[in-house]
């Protein structure tokens, strides 16, 4: 699926745990990015500074739902569910 333009979710949900460009502490679950931009875009989208993590992840109806409500929600889900601390 295509990456669904005005969503950010994958942006906003996920913690990222290590140090990144713009983001010297990582980003905390739930934390917007500071590169997200006012369209919900990545603003380090195909750039080698954008942290690995986030080029990795790949749009998919499992993950993005149909709206961005709902990939708010399922991230969310799968962000709670990943992590160790919260077991």
């Amino acid at each position: 699926m295509e990456c669904r333009a005005g969503c950010g979710a994958c942006c906003i949900v996920p913690a990222i745990h290590t140090p990144f460009h713009g983001m010297p502490n990582g980003k905390g679950q739930g934390e917007r990015c500071v590169h997200l931009d006012d369209n919900w875009l990545c603003g380090l989208f195909g750039d080698p500074r954008r942290p690995a993590c986030c080029s990795q992840f790949q749009a998919e109806i499992a993950f993005c739902g149909s709206s961005r409500e709902e990939a708010l929600q399922l991230l969310t889900k799968l962000e709670v569910l990943s992590d160790p601390k919260g077991a």
